[in-house]
């Protein structure tokens, strides 16, 4: 064997990239443990195409001299100059089993994790951020963290079920726009890279006191499921908190029947017997949920937008709807990616 002597000082040769350890995840109960990937130097991307990696861009690319010209406000007060100027924005949170931080802290409750994730990724978009020198007026934000989004692999797709709670996804309405379901399920699909979810749960925005949820006020929201189901975005549709009278109601009512309905864990310890009686008969699903009713209010995205970037005039936007997805491998039901989108807008007086 040869032994070579390196003089103080001097440079040893590379071995090559290093490898970047394989991430894992398990699920226990309603929980997951990550064991996330190294992270890289994220890329933030703009709405109207301008793209920084990291902090200044590529070296002698146009962002990366404007960043360098003198003057150029970076970090929160690019990222201040631009929320002030929009009209809306969309926040991508990507994987969360990509996001080191989970390792670190496990959330008491849903609403804490949704605080933390808008927080964090706000935070981390808007110290990596820079604005236009042009002052270009940005119409739509895109707040996303893009080493954290992984689009599914077409080859993998009939292994996985994409829901919005499991590909499923849970939609909370915060505003009172039925069109924001079609935002929601087209930002999703496309955040995803695929061309349907497999389950959306809808969770209805609450409704004023004194007033009882009804069949009128679910209708329009239904309606519009419906029409995503019939043009292939949705496989399957369900609804959350319904007692038997109102799931009865929307059963007859619905050309798309809904297929599951959620259960929150905190109105009852066992199902009511007239539910499960009514759900066995007519083939729908059962779930149970400890999501609160409301998951993101007004006044607690406010406080978030206005902890991450200070002066934002947080108190002018309002949040229109949240999405949790998920993706579970069909086969070992384990989860593969989960994350939030919302979108909110201003409304500067």
């Amino acid at each position: 064997m040869v032994r070579r002597r390196w003089r103080a000082g001097a440079v040893l040769p590379t071995l090559g990239p290093p490898r970047r350890p394989l991430s894992s995840c398990h699920v226990t109960g309603d929980g997951y443990k990550a064991s996330p990937p190294a992270p890289r130097a994220p890329l933030f991307v703009l709405s109207h195409g301008a793209a920084l990696p990291g902090a200044a861009g590529v070296a002698g690319s146009p962002a990366a001299a404007a960043a360098a010209a003198p003057g150029f406000p970076m970090g929160t007060e690019g990222a201040r100059a631009l929320v002030e100027r929009a009209a809306a924005l969309t926040l991508q949170t990507g994987n969360l089993l990509n996001w080191g931080c989970l390792r670190k802290k496990c959330p008491a409750t849903p609403a804490e994790e949704v605080r933390d994730c808008i927080q964090k990724t706000l935070t981390e978009w808007s110290s990596k951020i820079g604005q236009d020198l042009n002052q270009e007026i940005l119409e739509v934000l895109e707040c996303t963290v893009a080493q954290a989004i992984e689009k599914i692999n077409p080859e993998e797709r009939d292994e996985l079920k994409v829901s919005v709670s499991s590909k499923i996804a849970k939609l909370f309405i915060i505003g009172s726009n039925s069109s924001s379901i079609r935002d929601a399920v087209d930002l999703a699909c496309h955040a995803l890279g695929v061309a349907q979810l497999d389950s959306v749960i809808i969770a209805p925005p609450p409704v004023e006191d004194g007033t009882s949820l009804s069949l009128e006020y679910l209708q329009p929201y239904w309606q519009e499921l419906e029409n995503l189901v019939q043009n292939k975005k949705i496989v399957a549709i369900g609804t959350s908190d319904l007692d038997k009278t109102l799931l009865e109601q929307l059963y007859l009512w619905a050309q798309v029947k809904p297929s599951s309905n959620q259960v929150n864990l905190a109105s009852c310890c066992v199902m009511p017997p007239d539910l499960t009686a009514f759900a066995k008969e007519f083939d729908i699903q059962l779930l149970t949920h400890n999501d609160p009713k409301e998951l993101l209010c007004e006044a607690s995205f406010q406080e978030v937008l206005q902890e991450s970037i200070q002066n934002a005039k947080a108190h002018e936007w309002i949040p229109l709807w949240l999405l949790r997805y998920s993706v579970i491998v069909k086969s070992r039901g384990i989860i593969k990616s989960k994350g939030y989108i919302m979108q909110a807008k201003r409304n500067a007086s």
